[in-house]
């Protein structure tokens, strides 16, 4: 009796109800309606397309990498056998007058030589240093006999300036291997370091530069020193920027101290500055390695110099340092007004 009368109550009040209010009753209850078939195609064909798309994409990624690994591999082979070439038809034989023979029909050659250098990090050590001396030896000693009188060495640690003493060693060593007797006066310094000078006049000499030529007179024996001077500046990175930092710290300083007027700061003065606290611009700058990288070489000492650098290279060798030589014969130098 109560559910027929529940039941009742329940009709009379859904008989008032619009057809609106009723489907708004039991949608809740009722299942999510299909999808149309329209849909469902339209769907599958945007996957396909996006699948598509994807796949055109990565076949043209792994293409352009075939194609520009290809290039390389090429360029690579191509700069070997350049190498191989001149390596067999310009060598030295450690023999000055065939380095002079190499570089007789240049126009010019550089008064000033820079070359960077790397320690390697696999060999960090005694094997990395005396790798590294052995390179500076042999560009000196191509530097001697194509009678370029200064040269300047760029080593980002500055592991060659801890060893100064070392290095003029093996360096006079080598230049003896190349001139026998008739080896040239060599001189090495490096920034706000003591110089060795060994060859030249006596009264040219400090107490340790002379004790350095008695250590190399009684290692060689009879060695006199007709063949012209060398000289040899070791830099580090503490000689580039940080040289550039402290100048301006001390000009501020002394204008501020009224020392110095702001007026009498122009491009000479530091042009001067830093040329007398490191060095002077350098008229040639060699890249051993296989990239463009100056890493932290001096740079207002570049700012007119010539740099080359060999692609794919990585090591110091005879045929780099002729052809950077003979890139500078050919340079044409255009300084503007």
């Amino acid at each position: 009796m109560v559910a027929s009368r529940e039941t009742q109550i329940y009709r009379k009040d859904a008989a008032n109800l619009s057809v609106q209010e009723r489907e708004k009753l039991i949608k809740p209850y009722l299942p999510a309606p299909k999808k149309s078939l329209r849909v469902t195609k339209r769907s599958r064909s945007q996957a396909v397309r996006m699948f598509l798309k994807t796949q055109l994409h990565v076949f043209v990624y792994t293409l352009m990498h075939i194609l520009f690994s290809l290039y390389v591999r090429l360029r690579q082979a191509y700069h070997v056998i350049l190498d191989r070439v001149f390596a067999m038809l310009y060598y030295h034989h450690r023999a000055p007058e065939l380095i002079k023979q190499d570089i007789r029909g240049l126009e010019k050659i550089p008064q000033h030589l820079s070359v960077i250098l790397d320690l390697k990090e696999e060999e960090q050590g005694y094997a990395g240093l005396e790798e590294l001396l052995d390179d500076v030896a042999e560009i000196s000693a191509w530097c001697a006999g194509a009678g370029i009188p200064m040269l300047s060495v760029y080593e980002k640690t500055g592991i060659l300036k801890d060893h100064i003493l070392r290095t003029h060693r093996v360096v006079s060593s080598k230049l003896h291997s190349y001139f026998g007797r008739r080896v040239p006066s060599l001189q090495i310094q490096a920034p706000h370091v003591p110089s060795f000078l060994n060859g030249g006049d006596d009264s040219e000499q400090t107490p340790s530069s002379a004790g350095e030529r008695q250590l190399t007179a009684r290692t060689n024996p009879g060695i006199t020193s007709i063949s012209g001077h060398l000289s040899i500046l070791l830099l580090s990175a503490e000689d580039g920027r940080a040289t550039l930092v402290d100048l301006t710290k001390t000009l501020t300083e002394m204008s501020q101290r009224r020392k110095l007027s702001a007026e009498d700061i122009s491009l000479d003065l530091i042009d001067a500055e830093i040329s007398e606290s490191v060095m002077a611009e350098p008229d040639l700058l060699i890249l051993f390695g296989p990239y463009v990288e100056l890493q932290g070489y001096p740079p207002w000492q570049i700012r007119l110099t010539e740099i080359y650098h060999a692609q794919d290279n990585n090591g110091v060798g005879y045929q780099i340092f002729l052809r950077a030589l003979y890139s500078f014969a050919n340079a044409q130098m255009k300084f503007g007004r």
